[in-house]
């Protein structure tokens, strides 16, 4: 693999695919170290307007004549395919070309502290919590998010060299590029399978990713993981556990819940009381996530000080159990769940809130995903009173495995519960319009576009 010179502030980076979130963080991230930086997208929008004031020349769209004899290195996403028109020119030319993952991999060891969450759920949540406690003790992070933090008004803080803290993602293995010195696991489910075999493979892929640390590095991770042993095996780093079990190292006791389902609980070191914490997000997962970005925080030297108010003070991000309004007295809740496990433990905090009856209007995503774990959605959607389904979100996929949201919605019936299948988002509003009423909840659900059901439904 190509090795960055950063030390040569000559060097001009191009990004194909300048305009996708972390992708226009990085790049903002070399403008302030005074490289110069080019890229291409298929559309303008604010970020690639934000880019070009600060110094980027951006392309539109992606072409072949955007590679100019200039350039040195280019950067492209997962999303870039082979047939993409500037990677081919990038690889006639033979010039240096890294993935994301891999140059996010070497920008690492530029810091003092390299921190790495990952997981097959809850990355966003836990890696803003972390960032929150950071910047509250006055330190000067850079962070990379996985969704918008409103206090950095975004999902990217170009900040100094002592911590840099980023999501790792499992999927196609990227995060197998990384270089971190303390790493979090925050649990292993399976998921992907459109790229993995089974959860074997998935567990081997958490392994090999707990196994880039140093030995002088630290590896916190879920005490509650199945499978942990296969995980954790022969690593040479320091271990740390977390979870509601009071034998793991860092855990919650006294746990209660408020009238929004936010928890309140004493957080434990061992034996040590480190403090009394109530959170502003709700559900159990999220006690969890609060307990791993505490450890993280507590690991890194981070005074108790700034961890506990900053727990306390934390509101979420965009899109994570977000509450986004009401319509004639029905409180309306957008949340990214997609994965049974994150469907389950959404809609498990959100019967702990007031209401009457709890609506799911889900938008599965993938075909694989839903296919793969048919049994599994349909369990944890039924969770819900009443489930409304929309059409699989495609994502990167083409339907080739004859599944569908009929499918699962028969699934959901053979249990029992009720579900109701839409072909369009405007039949869905209709129906709910007409079916909701005063003190009920309902949560839009999925990583697709569910969410404009919910606006739109505010907005009339």
């Amino acid at each position: 693999m190509y090795k960055v010179d950063f030390s040569d502030r000559s060097k001009h980076f191009h990004f194909i695919g300048i305009g996708g979130i972390s992708m226009s963080g990085l790049s903002e991230l070399m403008l302030s170290e005074g490289f110069t930086v080019s890229g291409s997208d298929m559309h303008q929008s604010v970020l690639t307007d934000t880019l070009a004031e600060k110094g980027a020349k951006i392309s539109f769209p992606q072409k072949a004549d955007n590679i100019t004899d200039d350039i040195d290195i280019v950067i492209y996403t997962a999303a870039i395919h082979e047939d993409n028109p500037e990677l081919m020119e990038v690889r006639r030319r033979g010039l240096p070309a890294l993935t994301r993952a891999e140059f996010l991999g070497q920008l690492m060891p530029l810091y003092h502290t390299s921190i790495a969450v990952s997981g097959t759920h809850g990355k966003t949540t836990t890696t803003s919590m972390l960032s929150e406690i950071l910047l509250s003790s006055g330190s000067d992070p850079t962070l990379s998010i996985g969704g918008i933090l409103p206090s950095i008004g975004g999902n990217f803080r170009v900040g100094g060299k002592d911590f840099f803290v980023t999501e790792a993602c499992e999927y196609t293995n990227s995060f197998l590029s990384f270089a971190p010195d303390v790493a979090l696991i925050l649990n292993v489910d399976a998921d992907h399978l459109d790229f993995f075999k089974d959860l074997d493979d998935i567990r081997n892929s958490f392994h090999k990713f707990a196994s880039l640390l140093p030995p002088e590095g630290c590896l916190i991770i879920n005490g509650h993981t199945d499978g942990i042993d296969s995980v954790t095996k022969g690593l040479k780093c320091r271990i740390l556990t977390y979870g509601t079990d009071p034998a793991f190292d860092f855990h919650p006791e006294d746990i209660s819940y408020d009238e929004n389902a936010c928890g309140s609980f004493t957080l434990y070191h061992g034996n040590e009381v480190l403090g009394k914490i109530s959170l502003n997000v709700p559900g159990i997962h999220n006690i969890e996530n609060a307990c791993a970005a505490a450890a993280a925080a507590f690991t890194v030297g981070t005074d108790i000080k700034y961890i506990i108010p900053s727990l306390c003070e934390f509101k979420g991000t965009e899109r994570r159990f977000e509450h986004k309004g009401s319509f004639n007295g029905v409180t309306v809740i957008d949340d990214y769940a997609h994965h049974p496990s994150e469907i389950k433990a959404t809609l498990t905090a959100a019967k702990n809130c007031e209401h009457k009856t709890l609506w799911c209007v889900f938008q599965p995503h993938t075909y694989t995903r839903t296919k793969a774990l048919l049994p599994e959605f349909a369990s944890a959607l039924s969770e819900a009173d009443n489930v409304v389904l929309a059409d699989i979100y495609a994502a990167r996929e083409t339907d080739t495995l004859g599944i569908s949201s009929e499918t699962l919605a028969e699934e959901i019936r053979v249990l029992g519960h009720n579900v109701w299948y839409f072909d369009s988002f405007e039949k869905i509003e209709k129906f709910l319009s007409e079916k909701c009423v005063h003190g009920d909840l309902l949560i839009t659900m999925g990583a697709g576009d569910v969410y404009k059901i919910g606006d739109h439904l505010l907005a009339h």
